[in-house]
């Protein structure tokens, strides 16, 4: 597999609805309170085969692990794993503007990487592939160093709150859809934190987030929902000076 994933380029395929699940809700708290998971980031991937018109692979075309074929998908999770694996071990900072009608002010929300993800795209690994009900699926891994293991433990350590989220994304853009979902979820969390905390709409709001444990993905009616939650450090909150 990872010879194949080594060669993949941008190519211009069938656009796919592409699908990334994380261990689910019931799962999660538990491996979240497992050292061996602090240390080692395991999760499974999968793509929808019927997003090829015209391809039928049965599970013996997986055995036979001819995965040049799937060059499109195996781009995707290029995409997508170093994204969603980068906010669990680093976290992104985030500038974000409450809606405030009677301003006339539009909710607004910049996220940008605390470190960038090429740091840690190379400790990617993509294993064990497989066809089953008419899926690829795959695993993505990564393992923590013994700084990025000591920077988890420090978050949960200190009195950051946690936050949560649920956020939304087209399926039609694809990672991009995802990002958009991931976003939404932190958008929403952020907002329902502060809420609870702030009497007065403030102008701004800034700080950091870790992913506290395994996200949650799935389609619902043609959209990307993702479920995160997020150790909090708050930044600053900028007030109106004048209204």
């Amino acid at each position: 597999m990872e010879r194949y994933i080594q060669k993949i380029k941008s190519g211009a395929l069938v656009k796919t609805l592409f699908m990334l699940i994380f261990l689910t809700g019931i799962i999660s708290p538990l491996f979240s309170q497992t050292p061996s998971v602090i240390r080692n980031i395991r999760l499974p991937l999968w793509a929808e085969l019927d997003a090829y018109p015209g391809l039928e692979l049965s599970e013996e075309d997986g055995e036979r692990k001819d995965w040049s074929q799937f060059a499109f998908p195996v781009s995707q999770m290029h995409k997508i794993a170093p994204f969603i694996i980068n906010g669990m071990v680093y976290g992104w900072n985030f500038v974000y503007v409450p809606y405030d009608k009677a301003r006339g002010v539009e909710e607004y929300l910049e996220i940008t990487e605390i470190v960038p993800a090429d740091v840690i795209r190379g400790g990617i690994k993509y294993s064990s592939p497989w066809i089953e009900n008419n899926n690829l699926n795959a695993w993505v891994e990564y393992v923590r160093t013994d700084s990025q293991v000591q920077s988890y433990n420090l978050w949960a350590s200190i009195q950051n709150p946690v936050i949560a989220g649920l956020g939304y994304g087209s399926v039609e853009k694809g990672f991009e859809g995802i990002e958009e979902a991931a976003r939404e979820s932190l958008k929403a969390a952020i907002r329902n934190h502060y809420r609870k905390t702030i009497k007065n709409k403030p102008k701004e709001i800034t700080g950091s987030v870790l992913i506290r444990k395994f996200p949650t993905l799935g389609i619902d009616s043609g959209r990307y929902v993702i479920n995160l939650d997020f150790f909090l450090e708050c930044g600053r909150i900028v007030e109106y000076s004048v209204y």
